[in-house]
């Protein structure tokens, strides 16, 4: 593919993505070019300068010990360099794909020890290894904390957000970059954010109708391959096109979210009912104890008398309305919260609604409880 073809096939994207497309989006948004990613890096290191909120745990001393017989000072034997500005640190960050040597990236600073805060604190120079143990980035500079920690000494103290997690913007140099497959062989796959066929099939047709019959082919729900130049440069402006073209994604599967932490309910638009009754009600027991006391009747000489207390059990029902409500055929998503609204249901309430649908096997989506 010259250059001069690649130019034609810009300009008719350019008159395509003109084109109506009314929910359309671009491939960029729904899919990631496979082996494009970023890599986990972390390594070890200390904080210094603190004022006195560093760790007072063993192994920091045995790591400020080590550092510094590297550069050449000796601590006596049996003596146990002990500081409270210092602090134990795991440092990570993330290695975006692409990046070169001498390029920084951010990293983040967190307290493995028992320091109070690492506010003020400096980082030293700290390796920063991928998986296969091999350094990629060294971190070092002055952490940014945005929490706050104080203490009097009645022992009363006050914590703002996390004192002992802080970030260095830029403060990694990559010393090594990762192969990347972008550039081997002569195609390039997409992979779909969530697996779908009509998706990954839109995606087929939108590009080999730009680019040509057979460009493009599925091979699952969830990965595209298209030929692609072998010429670098010229891949890169392939990729471009590609990843812009405009395509209409199928809708999700019927599903119900429900989160049983914070009571909160998803429904998205595909959700369909078959015809159902429902009754929702609510009955509370409420058991109360007040305490009597029983005095003996001086008047009568009762000199072995003892005053008694007796416990006196309340118990009240309170029931509800209950109030029956219908589902017709295929209701859509507005017609069930417009149903149990009218009922005054909670989220829990709706939650067992929707359970108790999807036993019944009247509920046509998936339930999802996380």
């Amino acid at each position: 593919m010259n250059k001069i073809s690649i130019n034609i096939i810009l300009l008719s994207f350019l008159l395509l993505v003109h084109s109506d497309l009314t929910f359309a989006e671009r491939i960029k948004d729904l899919a990631d070019i496979d082996g494009v990613r970023n890599n986990q890096l972390v390594g070890y290191g200390l904080v210094v300068g603190l004022n006195k909120t560093g760790d007072k745990t063993t192994f920091t001393g045995q790591s400020l010990r080590a550092m510094l017989s590297r550069l050449g000072i000796n601590f006596p034997a049996g003596i146990d360099p002990k500081s409270k500005n210092i602090a134990a640190v795991a440092v990570h960050a993330d290695l975006p794909a692409f990046v070169k040597p001498g390029q920084t990236i951010d990293v983040t600073v967190s307290s493995i020890g028992d320091a109070k805060s690492l506010r003020g604190g400096t980082l030293l120079m700290a390796p920063l290894k991928g998986a296969d143990g091999q350094v990629y980035a060294v971190a070092q500079g002055n952490l940014v904390v945005g929490g706050l920690s104080a203490s009097g000494q009645d022992g009363s103290s006050i914590t703002v957000n996390n004192p002992s997690v802080g970030r260095i913007a830029n403060g990694a140099t990559v010393e090594r970059s990762v192969p990347s497959p972008f550039a081997d062989g002569n195609v390039i796959t997409f992979s779909l954010h969530s697996a779908d066929f009509t998706t990954a099939n839109r995606m087929v047709q939108a590009i080999n109708r730009l680019l040509g019959e057979g460009t493009a082919k599925a091979t699952d729900a969830a990965s595209v391959r298209v030929s692609a130049p072998l010429d670098v440069g010229q891949r890169v402006t392939f990729a471009s096109m590609v990843e812009n073209i405009m395509i209409n994604p199928d809708d999700a599967p019927a599903r119900i979210i429900v989160n049983s932490r914070t009571g909160t309910v998803v429904i998205n638009n595909m959700v369909r009912v078959q015809p159902v009754a429902v009754s929702h009600g609510s009955l509370t027991v409420t058991v109360s104890e007040n305490l009597q006391v029983s005095q003996p009747n001086a008047a009568f000489g009762d000199a072995a008398g003892k005053t008694v207390v007796t416990p006196q059990s309340d118990v009240g029902i309170t029931q509800e309305n209950n109030r029956m409500f219908m589902f017709n055929p295929g209701v859509s998503l507005d017609e069930i919260v417009r149903a149990v609204n009218n009922v005054g249901a909670s989220p829990s309430d709706l939650v067992a609604i929707l359970e108790a649908l999807k036993s019944a096997g009247a509920l046509r989506a998936e339930l999802i409880i996380i």
